[in-house]
């Protein structure tokens, strides 16, 4: 009976001992990365991520939002790196800022691939989401959930923009990829690579004509005030987010508490998406009415109008089909079709 008595006082202080190293091995606060900050439906799927966390882990798990790139001193394309290098713990990261390191992410960026948010859908919930992720957890890092910054339309100071022609000769502000020189330089148009911290500066000093980003940029940070009075509907490109965690943070955790962690990014992805496309998607125009208002003149060219900036980027499409790998985008494609 003593031996039993033993044996079990000696197992509980075992129990007692690994939750206390466990606890021990947990950080008093981890960095999570967002390039929008909190104004934005980007910086806020992060805020909801971190308070789902702290609800189902039961606050073992606190985070802190560092908005603006700056845990990389606001250079977005290094963040995936950083986030690989333990620099930042956890993300909410674009497909655009990390594709230079992981070039397949560069699919969402195929000139004209996805014509709606059907579309969008169709690869990130299915067979070619899985794939990505299978991608990504190769480099480091555990991605969790797909969300969403929206499609990204044109904008700019000059004139109303309904076909190539239209965009000759003007400069535009573009993400750090060279996709997206590529394909405003077969428009016709003059890129101008710049981070997002520095394009509304420029955007208001007329340094560049215009810009591609979602609505919900767009309204949020009042690009009607710096300029941007014509605003084209394209959908020429989507920005999926990615929801992911540091490999050796991950294993850090408890199985239960990744499970948690997990199941918070799924839920605050799911409320991100939908957030994103209020008042842009379907019958549901309350943010191209709030865009209308401040007076910007909105051009939604039509099908044929469209098919002439698809003509013109298929070239780009084509070159960049190879970099991607033919076989995912084949499978995109597919997916899309099946839509």
């Amino acid at each position: 009976m003593q031996r039993r008595s033993f044996v079990a006082a000696v197992a509980a202080a075992c129990v007692l001992v690994s939750g206390a190293a466990q606890a021990q091995s947990y950080r008093s606060e981890y960095r999570l990365s967002t390039t929008l900050g909190t104004a934005f439906t980007w910086g806020q799927a992060g805020e909801r991520w971190i308070e789902l966390v702290k609800e189902k882990t039961q606050g073992r798990i606190n985070i802190k939002i560092y908005s603006g790139n700056s845990l990389v001193g606001g250079d977005q394309t290094r963040e995936f790196t950083a986030i690989r290098q333990g620099v930042i713990d956890m993300s909410i990261g674009s497909t655009i800022n990390w594709s230079p390191q992981v070039k397949e992410l560069n699919l969402f960026s195929l000139p004209f691939l996805m014509p709606d948010y059907k579309a969008i859908d169709s690869l990130t919930q299915g067979e070619v989401g899985k794939d990505l992720f299978a991608i990504l957890e190769k480099r480091e890092v555990v991605p969790l959930a797909w969300g969403e910054n929206g499609f990204r339309e044109m904008s700019n100071s000059k004139r109303p923009i309904a076909s190539p022609a239209d965009m000759k000769g003007m400069k535009f502000r573009v993400v750090g990829s060279p996709l997206y020189n590529e394909t405003f330089s077969a428009l016709g148009a003059n890129p101008t690579q710049m981070s997002w911290a520095d394009a509304q500066p420029a955007l208001a000093s007329g340094a560049v004509d215009g810009q591609e980003n979602p609505l919900s940029v767009f309204v949020a940070a009042k690009l009607s005030t710096v300029g941007q009075k014509y605003l084209t509907l394209w959908h020429y490109v989507a920005d999926p987010l990615i929801f992911v965690v540091n490999k050796q943070v991950w294993a850090s955790w408890t199985p239960a508490d990744r499970e948690a962690v997990r199941q918070a990014a799924l839920q605050a992805a799911r409320e991100n998406v939908e957030k994103s496309r209020k008042g842009i998607a379907g019958n549901d125009n309350a943010v191209l009415k709030q865009i209308e208002a401040a007076g910007v003149t909105v051009t939604n060219p039509t099908n044929e109008q469209r098919a002439a900036f698809v003509q013109a980027t298929r070239p780009v499409y084509e070159k960049w089909t190879k970099t991607i790998g033919v076989d995912l985008v084949k499978k995109a494609e597919t997916s899309i079709a099946k839509r």
